[in-house]
């Protein structure tokens, strides 16, 4: 790792509360890998940071494909050391359990689940080795509480919280910082206009939500924040 800048990686780094991220770590002057399937959104974002956007390295990058992942990885682990991965690309349907496709299921947890877990995998053995990182998941309130028209998505989110607890215990003598972050009704892409037009006054922000994680990854004594639940202090939708 000698000689490396390190670096924060964010998944679904172009929008929503990773969008927000960026713009944090961005102009906190921490060097940011965003990644997200569409790289023009991507470059959107380096542009609006202007004076910050040496900042901001974007990359296409799709965390279903763990092929893609690894070769993501290993390209930028040579410049790069990973101190901190941000595993927020997610994805849902609104939808009752009968009317799920498989399909739909399908891309849910891959999305979710096994492409955090993929990106976990990736830069795990180097914090190993290094003896430190930071690793944080933007879950759901869906971990904490049962909403209806959400079957798949409860699964996945609460499925990568289980897989994260115990990645904790296994790695505590490693220095390795664990912090699942679970948000209630936030202002993201994620929601219909409907929603979005008859809730957002009371929903949260993701630029609130950004600078809260950039406070959890900072702290640096030999303590850890692990398990956060953030809802709008109105209550859930």
């Amino acid at each position: 790792m000698d000689g490396k800048q390190k670096a924060v990686w964010i998944t679904g780094a172009s929008s929503g509360i990773g969008k927000a991220l960026s713009y944090e770590f961005a102009k906190s002057g921490f060097n940011v890998l965003g990644t997200a399937r569409r790289i023009e959104l991507l470059e959107e974002i380096k542009s609006e940071l202007k004076e910050f956007s040496n900042n901001f390295h974007p990359f296409q990058l799709d965390v279903t494909g763990y092929n893609s992942i690894e070769k993501f990885y290993n390209e930028i682990s040579k410049l790069y050391q990973v101190d901190c991965l941000i595993n927020n690309a997610g994805m849902t349907s609104f939808k009752n359990a009968v009317d799920n496709s498989i399909d739909e299921i399908q891309k849910i947890v891959e999305t979710n689940l096994l492409g955090s877990i993929y990106t976990i995998k990736t830069v795990l053995p180097d914090m190993i080795e290094q003896c430190g990182g930071t690793i944080i998941n933007i879950l759901s309130v869906v971990t904490q509480k049962i909403f209806t028209a959400s079957s798949a998505y409860s699964a996945s989110k609460s499925g990568l919280q289980a897989y994260t607890k115990v990645l904790r215990e296994e790695v505590r003598d490693k220095n390795i910082h664990i912090i699942n972050v679970s948000p209630g009704a936030t202002v993201t892409p994620i929601w219909s206009d409907g929603v979005l037009n008859k809730y957002s006054d009371r929903m949260m922000k993701p630029e609130n939500i950004a600078r809260l994680i950039l406070k959890l990854y900072s702290e640096k004594d030999n303590f850890v924040t692990e398990e956060v639940v953030i809802r709008p202090i109105k209550g859930d939708l």
